[in-house]
C-alpha cells in the first residue's frame, strides 16, 4: 500500500474528534487508558485501539500524540503499529519505542507519522505491550530536541482485542 494512503488513513484517526467526522468513526469501547475505534469507509472498515501519553518529555511542550495499532481487512493489514508525537520527525535521528529490555525501532516517518516496516517486529511490540505497563515512544523533532511520550499499557490487551475482533 502507498505510504500517502497510510498517512491519510492515519489522518482520519487523528481527526476522529472533529464533528466533520464523528458519524463515519464510531467508539466501540474504552478499556482504562485505550480505546477501541472502528472506521467505515468507501474503501472499507479498519478497526484499530489507540491510545494517548499520560506523560510527555518536555512538559512545556504539549503535543497531541498518540499510539495506534490497526486493521484493515480489505487490504490484508493486520498488526500495523503507527505513532504520531504531534510534530514533523527529524530524518537524521531514529524513533524508537522502548518497554523494560525491549527496544523497537520504527523505520519509516512522514508528514508527522512513523510506521514499523516488518509486521514480524510489530508482532513482538504487540507482544511486549501486552506483557508490559508502560512503553516510551522517544523521537527528535525538526530542531533536533528530543521528546519522550510515555504511554500506560493499562486496558491495551483489551482494546487490540476489540478491534481485531471488530474486523474479522
Amino acid at each position: 500500500m502507498p505510504l500517502i494512503k497510510k498517512i491519510f488513513v492515519v489522518a482520519i484517526f487523528i481527526i476522529f474528534a472533529s464533528n466533520a467526522f464523528a458519524e463515519e468513526i464510531k467508539k466501540i469501547g474504552k478499556f482504562k487508558d485505550w480505546e477501541a475505534m472502528v472506521l467505515k469507509s468507501n474503501s472499507g472498515l479498519t478497526c484499530f485501539a489507540q491510545s494517548k501519553p499520560v506523560l510527555q518529555a518536555p512538559k512545556t511542550n504539549k503535543r497531541d500524540a498518540r499510539l495506534f495499532v490497526s486493521f484493515r481487512p480489505s487490504e490484508k493489514i493486520k498488526d500495523e503499529i503507527s505513532i504520531t508525537p504531534g510534530y514533523e520527525f527529524n530524518k537524521k535521528n531514529s524513533i524508537t519505542a522502548k518497554s523494560g529490555k525491549h527496544k523497537y525501532n520504527f523505520d519509516i516517518s512522514q508528514q508527522g507519522f512513523a510506521w514499523i516496516a516488518d509486521n514480524n517486529i510489530e508482532k513482538k511490540m504487540i507482544r511486549t505491550m501486552k506483557k508490559g505497563s508502560r512503553i516510551m515512544i522517544s523521537g527528535h523533532n525538526s530542531s533536533g530536541s528530543q521528546t519522550i511520550d510515555h504511554y500506560s499499557l493499562l486496558g491495551f490487551t483489551k482494546a487490540y482485542n476489540e478491534a481485531k475482533k471488530s474486523c474479522s
